[in-house]
């Protein structure tokens, strides 16, 4: 047997934080996530996991995004990856305009949103992003 599969047999496979016998917070086959936090190389794989999720839930929800400037698709690739496609899907306004090419009228639509009161500086910038395509 391989050391691999000695260690998943011992230790466990879990795909969820979980405390261990002693709670100590760990994640995967017996990883110390409190001690030892987690490698930016994971980190990055994750985000571009993430980023790559996000850009298919839109493709799913508003396949008219890829219509849009690489600027723009960014700034809902944001959004998304920020609230998940059911909450995206509640700014009907802005899609609408987005399918408009109405890109002011969008941009105000971020910003009169709860979503907009939560992120703060983050919705500032992704409307003027959205508003200016830069």
């Amino acid at each position: 047997m391989s050391l691999k599969k000695d260690l998943i047999r011992h230790e466990g496979h879990r795909n969820h934080l979980y405390e261990d016998t002693e709670g100590v917070m760990s994640i995967g086959v017996g990883y110390n996530i409190d001690e030892r936090g987690l490698p930016d190389h994971i980190i990055d794989m994750l985000l571009d996991e993430t980023i790559e999720e996000s850009r298919k839930e839109l493709d799913r929800v508003f396949p008219a995004w890829v219509l849009l400037s690489p600027n723009r698709q960014d700034v809902l690739v944001n959004m998304i990856f920020n609230m998940g496609g059911p909450s995206f899907l509640g700014f009907r306004r802005m899609i609408a305009a987005l399918k408009a090419f109405d890109y002011d009228t969008a941009a105000h639509e971020m910003l009169e949103s709860r979503w907009a009161d939560q992120v703060g500086a983050r919705a500032l910038e992704l409307s003027e992003r959205m508003r200016n395509d830069s």
